[in-house]
């Protein structure tokens, strides 16, 4: 038998730019890398901004941002909407700080006038959503800051002093719904109103408590106005029934306010919506 013939491998002539053009790639890879790195670094405030505007239509905006998304400050102002020409802002600027990690992020936020310590809180997400566990605090913050909000709060037009208190708070936002884990406390101190001459009117406590279905109970702390009253969320629904009343010796100068507040039984107003 005849052994079959001897074949030659085939070997590519090489060309001139062969030997750079993989270190070219590698470069430009590189770089493009380079690149992304540094605009997710430096990623400026304003993205931030823009972000919290849209996902609160208009109510919450950061104004004025400077420095970038993991660490800067802005004006916090609070508005009715986008239709609404109400606006209110902090008296100080509000700063935060951002420092991701694998499993999410970690948030530090504080304003020279209403924290004494920052405002911390861990962010994660993932396939079930966004969640933040909030780290026991304080925050205090001018009444009237709430008027910014447009209708009531521009009408009732408080002026005093709010403290809030968060407590093993747990928020998570899954399928478009918010639901949260733990108390929410809201202080309201010295409060009065244009809608009365009688200033302050007292002083209010208003505690929420997470679960399925978050309840809320309302309760006077002090004053001549008396608040008290129950609710619950349900779905993204209010229910809330309450009354208010006043000192004998000052019905007179709180009449209007009673009268607005609900629906009179003689020296009561009853609070109900939802």
């Amino acid at each position: 038998m005849r052994a079959p013939p001897l074949t030659t491998p085939h070997f590519r002539r090489l060309g001139p730019d062969d030997g750079v053009r993989a270190p070219r790639r590698w470069a430009f890879a590189g770089a493009l890398l380079g690149l992304l790195a540094s605009a997710t670094l430096w990623a400026p405030a304003s993205w931030l901004s823009q972000a919290i505007q849209a996902a609160t239509q208009g109510q919450v905006q950061l104004q004025e941002p400077r420095g970038t998304v993991w660490n800067g400050s802005a004006r916090l102002v609070l508005t009715g909407g986008a239709d609404s020409h109400d606006q209110a802002a902090l008296p100080t600027r509000l700063q935060w700080q951002l420092r991701p990690h694998w499993t999410g992020a970690r948030i530090s936020v504080q304003s020279d006038c209403c924290t004494a310590a920052p405002m911390t809180a861990q962010l994660h997400a993932g396939p079930g959503g966004v969640s933040a566990l909030v780290d026991d605090g304080q925050l205090r913050l001018p009444a009237e800051l709430l008027s910014g909000l447009g209708t009531p709060w521009n009408t009732v037009a408080l002026q005093g002093q709010l403290r809030l208190y968060t407590l093993g708070l747990q928020l998570h936002y899954r399928a478009g719904a918010l639901h949260n884990q733990g108390r929410t406390r809201l202080e309201a101190l010295a409060v009065s109103s244009r809608l009365s001459p009688l200033r302050p009117l007292g002083s209010y406590r208003l505690d929420l408590d997470g679960g399925d279905n978050t309840s809320l109970a309302l309760s006077t702390l002090s004053g001549d106005l008396q608040l008290s009253g129950q609710g619950q969320w349900v779905g993204s629904r209010l229910h809330f029934t309450g009354q208010a009343s006043a000192n004998p010796e000052h019905e007179a100068a709180l009449s209007n306010l009673l009268n607005i507040l609900g629906r009179r039984q003689g020296a009561r107003s009853i609070i109900t919506f939802g």
